[in-house]
C-alpha cells in the first residue's frame, strides 16, 4: 500500500459558519473520529499525517463489446429488495449491471434511459421513486428498480459533460458535483437538495490553483521521462495544463470527501477541439461542502498503473461517486483507461471512420477495483520514538471505546483524562493490527472510566511503532 505524508493545505471558496466556543466540548456521539484535519487534535508530538493509497485489485467489468469502452461515474447501490448491487455504466449499450458479491458482475435489464449516475434512496416511502438519477444537464429522472425510468419535473441543474451523485444519510443530503469552468479550466460546481425536488447551487467550490500547475509540470516531466509508463501521443509544453476533470463527493464519518481526477494536458490533438493527457486521482476534505483541504501534499491517491502490468488504468482514471463499505474495507470501483487519445485525427476515411493508431488494439478500458482499510485514508504514525496525541475535549458518550490502529511491531496506550487534563483511566498496552479494537482498561481505572458518560473528556494516546486511523464509542 502506497503512503504520502500529510500536508494540509487549504482552499477557502466560500464562507463558513463560525465554529462553536473553544471552550465547549465537543459533541461527538458514536460517529468515527479520524484525523484527515486537526479538528479533535489539541496536541501531538512525535507523530506525522500519513495518506494512504488503496490497493488495487484490477478489472471487475470489461467491456462485451470491443469496439466500445466501457467507464462508471457511479458507485454499486445495494437493493435490498433483490438482494444484489446495481452498478450503471456509460460507453456501451448495456447500462445496467448487476452483481451479488460485488466481483462477479452480470448484465441487468434493459434500461429505457441512459443513466450515468444514480443512487438507492432507503428513506424514500414511495417505490416508484426508491431509485433516483440526475440527467446531466437535463433534469432528474426516479426508478423502482434502476431500469424502469420516468423523467420528473425538476429544472436542470446546469453542468458540462462530467458528474458525480452521492447521498449523506445524516443529513439527508442529495449531493451533485458537475463540471464547469473555473479559473484554470474544468472545475468543480455543487448542487443539493433534501428532497429531490429542490436544489439549492452553490456554483464552483473546488478548482486547481497555480501549485496545481506548478507541480502538474513537474509531473508530466516525470511522466514523460519514465519509460515504464503509457506515453501520451501528443506532447507540447506550451499547452501543459491541470484542472480537474470531475470529483466523487460522499460523506463519510462527519466529513465530505473528494476524489478529484486532475486532468494533466500534455498536446493538442491535430483536428480535434481537446487535449492529449492523463489523470491522476488526489484526495480533498471538507466539514461543510464549501470550504475544502488537499491531502496527502497533493500526491497521488489512486495513479497510474504501470506497462506490463495487465492493468488497464495507464492514462486515464476517472474516480466513482463514492466507496462501498464492504466489512471492514472501502470498494472503490473507478473507471480505468489505457489510451486517452486513441485516433490520428487528421482526416475520415469515406466511411467516416478514424484511422487508428497502430498496435493499440480495442480492448483499452474496463472498470477496476481498489480496496482500502475502513477508515484508512490517513493515520497518525508514530516511530521507534514514542509520539504522543492528546485530544480536544468532547462529551464522553455511551459505549466502549474503540480504535482503528495497527500497533503490531509496536505499543499503545490510551488514557482518559479529565477536564483539568488528569489521567482518571488507562488502557492496558496493545500490539495488534486491528479494524476494530476494543480497548480494554485496566482493572484498577475501569470504574472511573465507565462513570464519566455525559463530562468533558480528552484522550491521550502515546504509541511506538504504531499507527492510528480513527476512534469511535459503540454501545
Amino acid at each position: 500500500m502506497q503512503k504520502t505524508v500529510l500536508r494540509l493545505i487549504g482552499l477557502s471558496v466560500l464562507a463558513v459558519s463560525a465554529p462553536a466556543s473553544a471552550a465547549d466540548p465537543i459533541e461527538i456521539g458514536s460517529q468515527r473520529q479520524l484525523f484527515l484535519d486537526d479538528h479533535l487534535v489539541a496536541s501531538q508530538s512525535g507523530l506525522q499525517r500519513t495518506m494512504h493509497a488503496p490497493t488495487k485489485r484490477g478489472a471487475v467489468i470489461r467491456s462485451p463489446d470491443p469496439s466500445k469502452t466501457i467507464q462508471t461515474r457511479s458507485a454499486p447501490q445495494w437493493d435490498p429488495v433483490a438482494k444484489l448491487y446495481k452498478l450503471w455504466v456509460i460507453g456501451i449499450d448495456q447500462n445496467l449491471w448487476e452483481s451479488r458479491d460485488g466481483l462477479h458482475w452480470t448484465p441487468g435489464a434493459k434500461s429505457n434511459i441512459k443513466i450515468m449516475l444514480a443512487i438507492y434512496d432507503p428513506n424514500e416511502p414511495d417505490l416508484a421513486r426508491r431509485y433516483k438519477a440526475p440527467l446531466l444537464n437535463r433534469g432528474f429522472a426516479v426508478s423502482p428498480d434502476g431500469a424502469r425510468w420516468t423523467r420528473v419535473e425538476v429544472d436542470k441543474i446546469p453542468s458540462s459533460d462530467e458528474g458525480n451523485f452521492s447521498f449523506d444519510p445524516k443529513h439527508g443530503l442529495f449531493i451533485h458535483t458537475i463540471k464547469r469552468g473555473g479559473p484554470f479550466g474544468r472545475s468543480v460546481a455543487v448542487a443539493t437538495s433534501r428532497d429531490f425536488r429542490d436544489w439549492k447551487d452553490y456554483g464552483v467550490i473546488f478548482h486547481a490553483d497555480k501549485f496545481d500547475q506548478k507541480l502538474g509540470r513537474e509531473t508530466i516531466s516525470k511522466r514523460l521521462a519514465d519509460t515504464s509508463y503509457q506515453p501520451t501521443f501528443h506532447v507540447d509544453p506550451k499547452v501543459w495544463r491541470v484542472d480537474v476533470y470531475n470529483m466523487g463527493t460522499f460523506y463519510y464519518e462527519g466529513l465530505y470527501i473528494g476524489m478529484p481526477s486532475m486532468f494533466h494536458s500534455t498536446g493538442m490533438v491535430p483536428n480535434y477541439p481537446n487535449t492529449d493527457g492523463f489523470h491522476v486521482v488526489k484526495l480533498v476534505m471538507s466539514r461543510d461542502l464549501k470550504t475544502w483541504i488537499r491531502l496527502g501534499d497533493r500526491q497521488a491517491f489512486i495513479g497510474p498503473s504501470r506497462l506490463g502490468s495487465g492493468a488497464y488504468d495507464l492514462t486515464q482514471i476517472l474516480c466513482p461517486s463514492a466507496p462501498v463499505l464492504r466489512d471492514d474495507e472501502l470498494w472503490f470501483y473507478y473507471t480505468g483507461l489505457k489510451y486517452r487519445s486513441t485516433f490520428i485525427y487528421k482526416g475520415k476515411y469515406p466511411n467516416g471512420e478514424h484511422l487508428r493508431k497502430p498496435g493499440l488494439g480495442n480492448d483499452f478500458g474496463a472498470i477496476c477495483l481498489a480496496v482500502l482499510r475502513r477508515d484508512g485514508f490517513v493515520s497518525l504514525d508514530a516511530s521507534a520514538k514514542t509520539g504522543t496525541l492528546v485530544t480536544k475535549p468532547f462529551v464522553l458518550p455511551p459505549g466502549k471505546l474503540h480504535i482503528n490502529a495497527n500497533s503490531r511491531l509496536g505499543e499503545l496506550k490510551v488514557e482518559l483524562l479529565d477536564a483539568d487534563g488528569k489521567s482518571v483511566a488507562e488502557s492496558e498496552p496493545d500490539s495488534t493490527d486491528t479494524v476494530r479494537r476494543e480497548v480494554k482498561w485496566s482493572q484498577s481505572t475501569a470504574r472511573a472510566a465507565m462513570g464519566r458518560v455525559g463530562e468533558a473528556t480528552s484522550l491521550r494516546v502515546t504509541m511506538r511503532n504504531s499507527q492510528l486511523y480513527s476512534f469511535w464509542f459503540q454501545k
